[in-house]
């Protein structure tokens, strides 16, 4: 029998080397599944963005799953950025100056994270705030889908404080820039069966056709306590309320009172439908 060490799988020595392997094996796979995992995260969270502007808009056809059929849909519309500072649309060119000085890239661009960022959102004060976000970004990403004879679809991303979280959606208007086609939340914890039902599709069926603004210019829309009386002369400009969601409608309301009034895409609209 040989005297020779060879390879003793027990020693300590060896012990350490194959745990050693097996620990920088599994990292490799654990970081190379984390990539796939964030890169499947943001294509998903571009999806559902895609079908919830088409949701808004009346556009998305209920049994659609295939993505590249969203993704053709989603392709009709143009996005644009504003400027809620001054209300205007940029031109290309003052997008790629806005992308070099704040060195960000709007293809990218997350709202959200921009209204946490100082250099890119401005606080609003208590009589500004209606909406209860405390902060608004400094540019936005709307969409304009349009026909041969001008702008068709006005798809505007708003959001609010409910009872309980903040509500992030999606409102469409027609070219006049004043009638609601659509309205839709993709994202809040309301209490399910309360103010939860922003997401019922009998409660976003009530909206279309509803105009947001009074003869004076003023935000009318209104998210009313009960039943909206059709014969009542402020119909066109009422819905009906959540049931038991007293605190969730009042905030449906006052997020469409701040980004559609002066502070938020109010001016903007004007021009757009002008």
């Amino acid at each position: 029998m040989s005297d020779s060490p060879g390879f003793n799988k027990d020693s300590i020595q060896n012990v350490i080397v194959i745990a050693l392997v097996v620990c920088l094996f599994c990292a490799i796979v654990v970081a190379g599944s984390a990539v796939a995992l964030k890169e499947r995260r943001i294509e998903n969270k571009a999806l559902d963005k895609s079908k919830n502007v088409l949701i808004a808009a009346g556009l998305f056809e209920e049994g659609v799953t295939r993505v590249d059929d969203i993704n053709t849909l989603f392709a009709r519309f143009e996005p644009r950025i504003v400027d809620l500072r001054t209300k205007q649309l940029l031109t290309p060119t003052e997008v790629e100056a806005v992308e070099q000085e704040l060195e960000i890239s709007f293809t990218d661009y997350d709202q959200r994270k921009a209204a946490k960022d100082p250099a890119l959102s401005s606080a609003l004060n208590d009589l500004e705030d209606i909406a209860s976000i405390n902060r608004r970004e400094h540019f936005s990403l709307i969409y304009l889908l349009r026909s041969e004879t001008g702008i068709d679809r006005i798809v505007l991303p708003v959001h609010g404080y409910g009872l309980w979280s903040t509500l992030y959606g999606f409102l469409a208007l027609e070219a006049d820039g004043n009638t609601v086609s659509g309205i839709t939340f993709y994202e809040h914890t309301e209490t399910a069966g309360l103010g939860g039902e922003v997401d019922n599709p009998a409660w976003k069926a009530k909206w279309p056709g509803k105009q947001i603004y009074a003869s004076n210019g003023g935000v009318a829309m209104r998210v009313i306590k009960g039943a909206v009386d059709p014969n009542a002369a402020e119909a066109i400009h009422q819905v009906d309320g959540l049931s038991g969601a007293t605190l969730t409608s009042k905030g449906v309301e006052n997020l469409i009172a701040y980004w559609l009034g002066d502070e938020g895409y109010g001016p903007l609209l004007g021009g757009l439908s002008g």
